[in-house]
């Protein structure tokens, strides 16, 4: 089953949309574009992930609007990422810091691992040249976006901020940033920093 995947070249330019095959271990859904993504480029609006290096499980997760002097914080999550602060430790290690692509988002993704609302990052080197790929911000929940009966679709409390390396929210929390996104415009990028 084909994925869909956005590419975002600049303001200026409407987003494309290409076909791929799936090669996600994670499944497939056909994510969702709008005209709010191409507000967002000219907009300025980012996310960035700033890791707390006391807690892994306890950093947070910003929307940001580009701004004359300071960016301004739209919203702020907690958020986890990873078992373990070794961002060179496939499925396990927190995301090494940089700049990351959006590449879709989707509300009724329908993976294997993960389900429901996703926003897909691109894959990213580390210092040691371990490529880190299958990123996403997610939560545990069903397809639909509810409360699944088994783990790992299921919020149980604060060990579910840990992540097998992906960026990983409360579920109300990633719903109120897909409405912050949507009514302001949807980022492009990510940056993590720590």
């Amino acid at each position: 089953m084909p994925i869909m995947s956005i590419v975002r070249r600049s303001a200026a330019t409407a987003v494309t949309i290409t076909t791929v095959a799936s090669g996600l271990m994670l499944g497939a859904t056909t994510p969702t574009a709008s005209a709010s993504d191409a507000a967002a480029a000219a907009g300025g609006h980012y996310l960035k992930f700033d890791k707390n290096q006391r807690n892994q499980t306890n950093s947070t997760l910003y929307l940001m609007k580009r701004a004359a002097g300071p960016d301004k914080v739209i919203k702020k999550y907690r958020a986890g990422s990873g078992v373990t602060r070794n961002s060179c430790t496939r499925f396990k290690g927190w995301l090494p810091n940089g700049t990351y692509t959006i590449q879709f988002h989707a509300r009724r993704y329908n993976g294997s691992l993960i389900k429901g609302y996703v926003i897909k990052i691109s894959d990213k080197r580390c210092p040691n040249g371990t490529l880190r790929n299958d990123l996403f911000i997610h939560s545990e929940m069903n397809r639909s976006g509810g409360r699944g009966s088994t783990e790992p679709f299921r919020w149980n409390g604060p060990s579910d901020y840990k992540s097998n390396g992906c960026i990983k929210l409360h579920p109300a929390h990633i719903k109120s940033l897909f409405a912050a996104a949507d009514s302001r415009g949807w980022p492009t990028k990510l940056r993590v920093v720590n």
